[in-house]
């Protein structure tokens, strides 16, 4: 009882006229609402909060020199203070003291009547955004307190009255900056409440809420809805479905305390086992982790496979079988090295092996979702930096071939965090969150038509949400657990394939599971679920226990519990059977939104379709408030979501439905991918101009980004016709492919410098910003040339432990090799030689802009005249077709010791062992002209790209001592 006295004290003071203590004396306007659905809830109420603000604190000068004096203790007062975008004019002329401009987001304080509730409100807050929220109190017998904040901050002084520091101009620029945060800050704040809405939060203005203990009537003939305790789900009361926990002996069961790793089914006749491997937690100090490790679910045990060696830890990665075999692909190694490498584990051997690929460019990603079908893995969407992606690839694992798919049909969205599964022909994918919500559509994808298609089906839709996890049993489909955390996903919810139907039933989360990045595996009739969690800000993280659920008990359940069919003979509109088969509902045109949420909530709305009529039958949706309110009457305050089919068809009837015949329905048109938007609209500029359509056969089709710049092959757009409309083709492509600027390649020049010949034909300028394995290259497009095909090769530099190393980079360009070597590899120093005039530019300001300009001096000239010697533990020679001109350069370079040379060449098929015995030889010998007794050998030879048809771009790693 002590926690609803202290909510009653606290909420009868916020709603007193009394101020309170903060400096205006009452609430921030903008975050009433969100502060009343908080305080609405029985488990929560609102300490104290801001809705964030911009500010000139004036603080007096430090008396003392005491490092350890905290500002607060100085004391101060505002100068200014907005809880809205600042007017950089109202920021005032001159510092009086000491002064600071901040920015300061969203902080709110909530007690919470136990911990679990704690963990709900934290895990909510952080999936909008609030990453920084967490249990800040918590023990026996203290109270729970959390923090809702994030990290977008910032705090900048200006000067004080001896000395103005700053000028007017960078005043108005730091408040455009901060004005740039209050934007998303709001946008955060917004995203939250939106979340504990769909979480079961009930909005106190909309008049309909209810004690939790008091239960609403019946909603639907012969079916009763309730909410009782908490519970959020209508309909009949289901039976829980009980988890097993899982025994582990062997090792530790806390080793499989982890989220965002990945779990494959050996599914043998004398062997039933779940390999694990990755994921952020385990045993001891928590971490990314890159243990492989064998679960036999019967029993329990839990061994560590012994292996030579393994991919380098991660999370978020995908693996997916193949036969026996279990390919790794991609994931997050650290917040800024995304990958994009692939690993095979042979089950049979228990042996890892890096696998180098060849075929298109397979950009970095993590939080992608992959499905194998026979011998290929398909992998979709992914996050990149902040890039949401929506490519869908292909890894044809016999040939080691990456391709990337020209998707037809209607295509989702970019996404990540979402799931996908494979059954027969087809794979299934659902959810995930597109940087700006959280997605609830299916979709299915033909592998042999390469076609995509928006499923619509019927029974109860899921709930939205991402990092959740999907497996395939029998005839069903299966969606456990995900983000938001809420009610709806302690579901295990199954699509049954053969009635094309949606089920559940509710789990029975003992232990309070959170299976959020937890891994799902079917073994028998058995799921197998291991891992998922969170981290609290302040109180630590939360894993799951490794449970069981029996999937045949399961689907029973969830056939039982199926919603029964009503029937009503006094409207057109009666049942589920009777929206079977395809037909047109009319409604008045003011509740033709509201009908149309209702029809595409059950599955029942054919999207594919569109609707022409004298009368225009459902024409544009109106506002939502008067819809959203006649819902809110209508479902006794429940949402859409909460629902039973039969209680939608009662909507239905209250609203006026009635079916029509002899109305024209037409297929809506598909989306179409790039390319084809392109050829249409040069398809119709030959036709106005009179122009052979054969030139279509020179359309590209591929093409590259860099930054904003799409790169257009050097063999498109070649004959001499399109230069008559080369103005309109170039603006007709620009919009087909979304480009803000565009280019075509050209031929590297055959010259010392390697210039580019790139062409830009949409744009003013060549200079571009390109972002790759988080370095920032920028340069001058139509001067600097780059290659996207040694993204693997910069990558592994990156990764060489080099971090008390000094490196020569002998051709340094804008810091292809430099800047991995200084930003990722943490070089102690690189000595970048160059003497290309524009490279150079772009060299010195990338170093800058990478905030490494302090470990690299940039020698400019031909690196045989300025390359230092004796000094380099290491020296990149990536120069291609040949290096072979600053070989004795090299050699000159590396301490007396020796150390290690990376020898790039352009290498036939045929031809790539006598090049190695040629790169050691001529080292070796040069060594030994130059006075070393040197031992030179190769020790590995990397396979960058193909040059061109059986000619090879390889790295020799040589090793001198």
């Amino acid at each position: 009882m002590e926690f609803e006295k202290r909510k009653a004290a606290t909420l009868a003071s916020i709603r007193s006229s009394v101020t309170d203590k903060s400096p205006k004396g009452y609430l921030d306007e903008p975050i009433v609402p969100l502060l009343e659905t908080i305080n609405h809830h029985p488990s929560y109420f609102t300490t104290s909060s801001c809705s964030g603000r911009i500010s000139i604190l004036s603080q007096p000068k430090p008396q003392s020199t005491n490092p350890s004096t905290k500002k607060k203790a100085r004391g101060g007062s505002w100068l200014y203070i907005t809880h809205d975008p600042a007017d950089p004019e109202s920021i005032i002329d001159h510092p009086t003291s000491e002064l600071v401009f901040r920015f300061e987001p969203l902080i709110i304080a909530v007690e919470c009547k136990d911990v679990c509730s704690a963990q709900f409100l934290v895990a909510t807050a952080i999936s909008a955004g609030f990453r920084e929220s967490g249990i800040t109190c918590c023990g026996e017998g203290k109270r729970v307190i959390i923090a809702i904040r994030c990290s977008i901050r910032m705090e900048v002084p200006l000067g004080d009255t001896e000395k103005v520091m700053v000028s007017r101009e960078y005043v108005r620029f730091l408040v455009d900056v901060a004005n740039e945060k209050m934007v998303a800050n709001r946008k955060r704040t917004d995203g939250f409440g939106l979340a504990l809405l769909s979480s079961g939060f009930k909005n106190p203005d909309n008049g309909n809420d209810v004690d939790e203990d008091d239960n609403f009537e019946s909603l639907a003939e012969n079916q009763e809805s309730s909410i009782n305790n908490g519970d959020l789900h209508p309909g009949l009361h289901q039976d829980l479905m009980p988890l097993s926990t899982i025994s582990i002996t062997g090792e530790p069961v806390e080793k499989l305390h982890l989220w965002g790793h990945s779990a494959c089914t050996i599914n043998k006749t004398d062997r039933k086992e779940v390999i694990v491997f990755g994921g952020f937690g385990g045993f001891g100090r928590h971490a990314r982790r890159n243990e492989s490790m064998l679960l036999d679910p019967s029993c329990g045990t839990l061994k560590l496979v012994t292996v030579n060696e393994s991919p380098s830890p991660r999370l978020g990665h995908t693996a997916s079988m193949v036969g026996d075999c279990m390919f790794v692909i991609g994931g997050r190694a650290d917040p800024l090295n995304i990958l994009n490498d692939v690993w095979m584990l042979d089950i049979s051997k228990c042996e890892w092996s890096s696998q180098r690929c060849i075929g298109c460019e397979f950009p970095p990603r993590h939080r992608h979702a992959a499905a194998s079908i026979g011998s290929n893995v398909y992998i979709f969407g992914g996050l990149n930096q902040e890039k949401v992606l929506s490519s869908l690839h292909l890894l044809d694992t016999k040939n080691l071939q990456w391709k990337e798919i020209e998707q037809r049909g209607q295509w989702p969205c970019a996404r990540h965090s979402h799931d996908m599964v494979a059954y027969e022909s087809q794979f299934f994918m659902f959810g995930g969150y597109n940087g700006e919500k959280v997605l609830d559509d299916l979709y299915s994808f033909d592998v042999k038509s390469c076609s995509w298609k928006l499923e619509v089906v019927s029974g109860k839709w899921p709930q939205a949400r991402f990092s959740h996890t999907m497996f395939v049993y029998k005839h069903v489909i299966g969606i456990i657990g995900g983000c938001p955390v809420s009610q709806n996903c302690h579901d295990l919810v199954l699509l049954d394939l053969k009635h094309r139907m949606w089920r559940s039933v509710r789990l029975d989360f003992m232990n309070k599971e959170l299976l959020v990045r937890s891994t799902a595996s079917v073994i028998g009739d058995d799921l197998v679920v291991i891992g998922g969690g969170a981290a609290c800000y302040a109180f630590g993280t939360k894993f799951s226990e490794p449970v069981k659920i029996n999937l045949l008990q399961s689907l029973t359940m969830s056939e039982n519990h199926a919603p029964p069919q009503h029937e009503d003979a006094s409207v057109d509109v009666k049942t589920e059977a009777s929206l079977s088969k395809p037909c047109v509902i009319q409604l008045e045109r003011k509740y033709a939104k509201l009908g149309k949420d209702i029809l595409k909530n059950f599955g029942w709305l054919d999207l594919e379709r569109k609707l022409f009529h004298e009368k225009q039958l459902l024409s544009k949706d109106l506002e939502g408030s008067e819809d959203n309110h006649l819902t809110s009457q209508l479902t006794k305050g429940l949402s859409l979501k909460e629902i039973t089919s039969s209680v939608a068809l009662n909507l239905l009837k209250e609203l006026g439905a009635t079916k029509l015949t002899n109305v024209a329905v037409e297929a809506k048109k598909v989306a179409k991918s790039p390319l084809q938007r392109m050829k249409e609209a040069i398809t119709s500029i030959l036709n106005q101009k009179g122009l052979p359509e054969e030139l279509l056969d020179e359309l590209p089709q591929k093409w590259e980004r860099l930054g904003d710049i799409v790169v257009l092959p050097v063999t498109s757009f070649k004959d001499p016709a399109w230069s008559s409309i080369s103005e309109e083709v170039w603006s007709a492509v620009a919009i087909s492919l979304s480009a803000n600027r565009l280019a075509r390649q050209g031929r590297v020049e055959a010259n010392g410098t390697r210039d580019s010949t790139l062409e830009i034909l949409v744009g003013d300028d060549g200079w571009v910003d390109h972002r790759e394995n988080g370095i920032l290259y920028s340069f001058n497009a139509t001067k600097c040339m780059f290659s996207w095909g040694n993204l693997s090769e910069k990558l592994r530099m990156g990764n060489t432990a080099c971090e008390n190393e000094v490196v020569v980079d002998l051709f340094a360009g804008i810091g292809y090799f430099t800047l991995p070597f200084l930003v990722r590899a943490k070089a102690k120093m690189v000595y970048a030689c160059e003497w290309n005039p524009h490279a150079i530019e772009a060299l010195r300001h990338n170093v800058e802009a990478n905030f490494v300009s302090d470990r690299c001096i940039v020698l400019e000239g031909d690196n045989r005249i300025t390359a230092p010697k004796g000094v380099a533990d290491r020296v990149c020679l990536g120069l291609i077709p040949t290096s072979e001109g600053s070989w004795v350069t090299a050699i000159q370079a590396l301490r007396p010791e020796g150390g290690i040379l990376h020898v790039h060449g352009n290498v036939k098929d045929s031809d790539v062992s006598s090049w190695a015995e040629h790169v050691s030889k001529s080292l070796r010998e040069i060594a030994r002209a130059e006075g070393r007794s040197w031992e030179v050998t190769v020790e590995h030879l990397e396979k960058v790209k193909l040059y061109a048809p059986r000619i090879r771009h390889l790295v020799a790693d040589v090793r001198c001592r």
